[in-house]
């Protein structure tokens, strides 16, 4: 059976580097795998390139032309999307080839059409698609409260690379760096990150460090200059090694205003430094409260200054939800158990088209 791979761009974001993760990873006697994709940043991770096509920013007819001969001289009978705009490029090229080609979905965050309204795209989800992939349990509920039929509805989890995200084990320093890694944008609320900080100013060798970029660069910047704040909160900018930088903060904090499954969760207890996090989404579904990580419930400022209080006071308590998150990330949430699942998902499906 031959599978087509679809994804709107390599942009860094979840939904693209899941796509890069089956792209390198994915392989089976029985399937063979082809790839589409916009460009973007993650480009280079590209590792078929004999069975990869690059799709152009918003030419979808002649996107859709050239998937339809991929799919014509390959024989294609499943299509994975990892979007929804991909989802309805499957659907096009059902319709465009006249072939009984099966439609999974990966759901990586909630859509615009669910936005406008969740009817529409709930008999668009039952109508056309043979298997939505969610990443999350709390995903999975989501959907079901729109009335997608729980038959075509699997979790299966995002898993962490375990030879990139390398445990190691934190050594006794004078400074005490607490991190975040995060798209500089609106939803991940990185404005909480610096009040939080402001709240912890005078907690001395405490250094808060953001990676990421975003829209809301400038905003941030005058924000930490306006609290006084340029030698306790550093912005890096772009981080090429999310691993490195992980491991160079004693702790991660997570502020979104919404997440579904965010992998920033599950890649800090891979390397084994704790986390601290809003509880939304399915976060709780890895992090356990107190045991490998920090659950907040709000945003208040009171509430993460006393987890992160406790953690640099407590290294017993820092050094036991490292190795805890650590292995319970080796037992759940691995990339080997992600890829052997989907691979699973594409096999059932193999005597059905």
């Amino acid at each position: 059976m031959n599978v087509l791979l679809l994804t709107d761009k390599l942009s860094f974001g979840g939904a693209e580097i899941y796509f890069c993760k089956l792209e390198n990873h994915l392989e089976h006697p029985d399937l063979k795998f082809f790839y589409a994709a916009g460009p973007g940043d993650l480009q280079n991770r590209i590792e078929h390139l004999d069975r990869y096509v690059q799709l152009k920013r918003e030419k979808h007819y002649e996107n859709l032309l050239r998937l339809k001969k991929v799919v014509t001289l390959n024989g294609i009978s499943l299509i994975h999307a990892n979007s929804l705009r991909m989802v309805l490029y499957g659907i096009a090229l059902k319709m465009m080839t006249r072939k009984p080609i099966k439609l999974l979905y990966t759901k990586h965050n909630i859509t615009w059409l669910e936005l406008k309204s969740r009817r529409i795209f709930s008999t668009l989800m039952n109508g056309f698609v043979d298997r939505i992939i969610t990443v999350s349990n709390f995903e999975k509920k989501s959907l079901l409260e729109s009335g997608v039929r729980k038959e075509i509805i699997k979790t299966i989890y995002n898993g962490v690379d375990l030879e990139q995200f390398i445990f190691r084990e934190k050594k006794e320093d004078q400074d005490f760096n607490v991190g975040v890694l995060a798209r500089l944008s609106k939803e991940k609320n990185l404005e909480f990150f610096i009040e939080i900080a402001r709240k912890c100013k005078g907690m001395k060798n405490v250094n808060f460090i953001i990676g990421g970029d975003g829209p809301e660069r400038n905003k941030l910047e005058n924000l930490i200059q306006r609290y006084g704040l340029s030698g306790k909160v550093k912005m890096l900018g772009s981080i090429k090694n999310p691993e490195k930088f992980i491991e160079d903060m004693d702790i991660m904090l997570l502020t979104s205003n919404r997440e579904v499954f965010p992998m920033v969760v599950l890649e800090s207890m891979a390397v084994g430094t704790p986390i601290i996090s809003i509880d939304r989404g399915g976060i709780s579904e890895a992090l356990l409260e107190g045991q490998t990580g920090y659950l907040v419930s709000e945003h208040s400022t009171d509430a993460f200054y006393e987890k992160i209080l406790t953690l640099f006071g407590d290294s017993m308590k820092h050094r036991e939800l490292s190795i805890k998150a650590r292995r319970r990330v080796e037992e759940e949430f691995s990339l080997k158990k992600m890829v052997d699942e989907t691979l699973q998902e594409y096999l059932e499906r193999k005597d059905f088209v």
